[in-house]
């Protein structure tokens, strides 16, 4: 009860709080690095290199360091990823942090794509899961699929059909569905998300695009907290703010008389640093206290130090256990009590922990710093990029040496806050960690394998020059899905494209009337004219891949052919289309568009006295500006 929880309330762990008065009770875990999407904003489309399956925590060390963090007043667990859904042992590990319920943790909450949860929801909340954090992007199945790189919709909409069952049916299961809104790709859905808290209580939270490694991220992409607002207020100007949590991340709306709520998490335009209870444990084990920052520091080394180094696996931690219960037998000690078993060298890793905290900023870089930073790239913020820097012997797994296993509150604490019996095994408590603890993300080269393994990038032979890089097609991932390719690396450059097109009449009939403006639909080449320009300026909206351009000048011409005296199918219209701009993609899209359109405005004014006609020759003729240069009919012509 209320009451009872105030009447054993205590003082919060110093060790979790940092120099600004802000407690950590809320930890992320990455229990893996693998993913069955490729999300454009969180993993490079080349993918990331996998980690050696001993550099990642296992599930005892998992649990291990969420034993420690609940001790010390951690009530909020979530796993992440990678897709935490694809770890083969997800659910007896959600069952062992599950049993941690008994010692003050309150909540189990998972992060997901939502592709396999629907073949697992049912086993996870009997496991103890409380909450549902669903990525979703979209609501078109094919726009997910260029977003996602994959298929895979109807599975996602599968799991929310479920979650939303199981609440009808009394589950609890606090369900938010996450969509980073990105400028031209998807912000054009913020409307259609909204409507879904209409008559489900959902709770929808639009993300401001985040810069991390690999995603290419850019500032004209990035769609902002107020215009999305803007947009939502444009539909539903009776919007309001709902009061929220103080640690919540993100600002809550509410559509009067709809089930669920909107939210926005503002982590570029408006931090919420302040309010930060937030701390992250990556799938390799490195402890990192901001999303944003780079710098980390490695628990999986320390803890490992009570196994020789070696991957604390079930055999070795059930060593461990029947050594600790031999100890505490040993010194009369009880191994039940209030708070869950914690390693042995449990002091080293809360002052690793206490270090870490206490060098947290006041809050992350601004808008400006964070797309230079270097920084894990979104899919391994929890998992890293790149190889260990310390190589390891590997020692066959030997049952430990006997241990004083650490158990809060069966002995008197010492000043180092640990119980007095483990005093003689443990480092001093001022001892800074050793300096192999100590990682910024690592910038060593690796490239990938057609088989996805690692290899160490190897100096260019002398003798044998590299050979060129095979054509490829940039619209297509590796997979052989299709996506947008991202420009927003390259500089602003002045382009222009030319491109052709022609009209062939059977007749000579079409192309006096057309000379005269005797067509009896009205002027055939004006009309023409501006249906190109129009064309041009729509390109983005009717070629699915091709970036939204603000174009600078857009000329379409005409040049009227007759043939010879006895031949006239021989007379034709000739279209030429000019399309500039300046910006960091072509125009040559703009300019086929424009010849296209007029030619097919040529064919439907026409129709009516030749049936015979025929559109051909549509090419780009011209094309300079941008990297690549000048090119004229296909040829370079620098």
């Amino acid at each position: 009860s209320r009451k009872d929880r105030i009447k054993e309330a205590k003082p919060f762990s110093d060790f979790l709080t940092d120099t600004f008065d802000r407690q950590h009770d809320y930890l992320r875990i990455s229990v893996t690095e693998r993913c069955n999407l490729r999300c454009t904003y969180c993993m490079p489309e080349e993918g990331v290199p996998l980690s050696p399956q001993r550099e990642l925590l296992t599930t005892p060390e998992i649990v291990l360091i969420s034993s420690l963090f609940v001790s010390q007043g951690v009530t909020k667990i979530r796993l992440t990823g990678g897709e935490p859904t694809v770890r083969r042992d997800i659910l007896p590990l959600m069952q062992q942090i599950g049993a941690l319920r008994q010692h003050g943790l309150r909540e189990i909450c998972l992060t997901t794509n939502g592709l396999t949860l629907h073949r697992k929801l049912d086993a996870m909340v009997e496991a103890g899961l409380t909450g549902v954090n669903l990525s979703l992007d979209t609501l078109d199945p094919w726009q997910f699929q260029i977003m996602t790189r994959r298929p895979g919709f109807n599975a996602v909409r599968k799991s929310i059909d479920r979650i939303l069952e199981m609440n009808r049916a009394g589950a609890g299961i606090k369900f938010k569905i996450n969509c980073v809104v990105m400028r031209g790709l998807n912000d054009r859905e913020i409307l259609p998300f909204v409507e879904m808290t209409r008559d489900e209580d959902i709770e929808i939270r639009f993300i401001e695009y985040m810069p991390f490694d690999g995603n290419k991220w850019s500032k004209a992409k990035m769609f902002s907290y107020e215009e999305m607002l803007e947009v939502i207020r444009a539909k539903y100007p009776d919007l309001r703010r709902e009061a929220g949590h103080k640690n919540d991340t993100s600002k809550t709306f509410k559509v009067p008389g709809f089930a669920g709520r909107i939210g926005f998490i503002t982590s570029m335009t408006h931090n919420f640093c302040g309010t930060c209870n937030r701390l992250r444990i990556t799938g390799d084990g490195n402890l990192k206290v901001c999303l944003f920052g780079n710098a980390e520091v490695s628990l999986r080394d320390i803890i490992r130090k009570v196994n020789q180094g070696e991957p604390i696996n079930e055999e070795a931690l059930e060593s461990m256990k029947q050594a600790a219960m031999a100890q505490m037998s040993s010194d009369k000690l009880s191994l039940s009590g209030p708070s869950p078993l914690l390693a042995p060298n449990s002091d080293e890793l809360l002052n690793v922990i206490r270090m870490a905290v206490k060098n947290k900023k006041e809050k992350h870089a601004g808008i400006g710093e964070l797309e230079h930073m270097k920084n894990r790239p979104m899919i391994l913020i929890e998992p890293t990029f790149a190889p260990r820097s310390q190589s390891r012997s590997r020692q066959s797994l030997s049952r430990p040496s006997p241990v004083q296993w650490h158990q809060p509150g069966a002995s008197p604490l010492l000043s180092t806050g640990l119980p007095s019996f483990m005093a003689g095994v443990m480092s001093p408590a001022s001892s800074p960690p050793s300096p192999s603890h100590l990682r910024l993300f690592s910038t060593t080269t690796t490239k990938l394998t057609s088989s996805n393994n690692v290899s160490p990038a190897l100096p260019p032979q002398t003798e044998t020059p590299e050979p060129k890089p095979k054509p490829k097609l940039t619209h297509l991932s590796p997979s052989g899905s299709a996506h947008m390719v991202s420009i927003s690396s390259k500089a602003p450059t002045t382009r222009t494209a030319a491109a052709r097109s022609a009209v062939r009449f059977s007749s000579r009939t079409a192309l006096a009337l057309v000379r005269e403006n005797q067509m009896a639909k009205g002027d055939v080449l004006g009309v023409a004219r501006v249906a190109g320009i129009m064309a041009a300026k729509r390109t983005a909206d009717i070629i699915p891949l091709c970036h939204p351009i603000a174009i600078t000048y857009v000329g379409v011409e005409f040049e009227l052919v007759s043939g010879g005296p006895d031949a006239g199918d021989g007379d034709r219209i000739e279209i030429n289309a000019t399309v500039s701009c300046e910006g960091k993609t072509g125009v040559e899209m703009e300019a086929m568009m424009a010849a296209g359109a007029a030619a097919l405005t040529v064919y439907d004014m026409c129709k009516a006295v030749d049936k015979g006609m025929v559109i051909e020759g549509l090419r780009v003729v011209l094309k300079e500006g941008g990297k690549s240069g000048r090119w004229a009919e296909g040829e370079r012509a620098d």
